[in-house]
């Protein structure tokens, strides 16, 4: 770093209600030098807003590793530059880790402007356990890469935290049912701090039916919030599910029905609880 070297700012811009911005934010993106900015339109209507008249630049996923050197000697130089990205916390599933990374190993000073994020908003307000959990992202686009990502998640004590799409949050939530059982209990944000904010906390079984009655639910962006897998919860449902079987069985019903039965009575998978009724019969 020299003598003169400029800063990278970190800057969160509201995720929605642009009310939630910053006096901080407003202040740094009016002095930087340059914003660098993932939509320079979108970000375009921002400055607008609060009438700031900084430089802006385009930093994306398609440009940053060529953008990267550039800024760096920009800052090198004495630039102040902010980083923005669409909404929210950048590097959190936007562009700018190549970016922190290299001002990093130049020994450049890295500044976060804290403020809104929209996992931790979510968390915020679901309900759920936020001592420990962890953050996954977007799941895979194809169902059996996201069925086997999720499989891996199964036995996860802590809170899970997704962000989804709107094309395809019903297939996101039936491939967790499938995963997690249906009485898993999760928590849909949509549009959070937005005009049409829904907040809505039911086991994954009830969210399912509810989003698929309401067209308007499955419109916008979401995080999906899911209860961590309780073991205590896990073991006592366990020999639930074993008695059903067994007093199923002993009646008379067939093994395949048994499952069927035992399944949409549990929550849990069908596939389990015929394993489980073959174990039982041997």
């Amino acid at each position: 770093m020299t003598h003169n070297s400029g800063t990278l700012f970190i800057v969160s811009t509201p995720i929605g209600n642009l009310a939630d911005i910053s006096q901080r934010a407003i202040d740094t993106l009016k002095q930087a030098d340059i914003i660098a900015a993932e939509d320079t339109r979108r970000t375009g209507q921002l400055l607008s807003h609060f009438g700031i008249n900084t430089k802006q630049i385009a930093l994306h996923d398609h440009n940053e590793e060529k953008k990267v050197p550039h800024i760096i000697d920009s800052i090198c130089n004495g630039q102040t530059i902010a980083l923005v990205s669409d909404a929210g916390t950048p590097l959190i599933n936007d562009p700018g880790f190549n970016l922190v990374r290299a001002a990093l190993e130049a020994n450049l000073i890295v500044v976060p402007v804290p403020g809104p994020c929209s996992p931790i908003v979510a968390l915020s307000v679901s309900g759920l356990p936020t001592d420990r959990f962890i953050y996954e992202g977007f799941l895979p686009a194809k169902q059996g890469a996201r069925i086997k990502h999720l499989d891996s998640l199964t036995k996860e004590p802590r809170t899970l935290l997704f962000l989804e799409s709107s094309h395809r949050i019903v297939a996101s939530l039936k491939d967790m049912q499938v995963t997690f059982g249906e009485q898993r209990v999760a928590v849909v944000a949509r549009e959070l701090t937005k005009t049409f904010e829904t907040i809505k906390k039911a086991p994954l079984t009830e969210l399912i039916a509810w989003i698929e009655t309401d067209p308007n639910q499955t419109k916008g962006e979401f995080v999906i919030v899911v209860d961590g897998f309780d073991k205590a919860v896990s073991d006592k449902s366990e020999v639930e599910a074993e008695n059903i079987i067994k007093t199923l069985l002993e009646e008379g019903i067939g093994v395949k029905q048994t499952s069927t039965i035992a399944a949409k009575l549990t929550g849990k998978k069908k596939k389990e609880m015929y394993n489980l009724a073959l174990e039982l019969i041997e």
